[in-house]
């Protein structure tokens, strides 16, 4: 697949979205406010107006934004 560019503040939100869902399976108890954070940024992901353009619309889009966030996250934790 050819390489997306997202929208930076898309892939923050699956940056975060992706530390939250870590969180929840990590915490045994308390997680009502874990949960309220991951629909929220749940939400955030699937209305962004990225998908409603020509590279998004391609269900491979939603796979390369995962992709792209996790290799962030990487990158940042190298860095630190």
């Amino acid at each position: 697949m050819a390489h997306i560019f997202f929208p930076r503040d898309l892939v923050q939100a699956q940056r975060d979205w992706n530390r939250t869902y870590e969180a929840l399976t990590e915490q045994p108890v308390h997680t009502t406010a874990l949960r309220r954070r991951l629909r929220l940024l749940s939400c955030q992901i699937v209305w962004h107006p990225f998908w409603s353009t020509g590279p998004g619309r391609s269900p491979a889009a939603r796979v390369e934004l995962r992709r792209q966030a996790r290799a962030r996250t990487r990158e940042v934790a190298e860095v630190t």
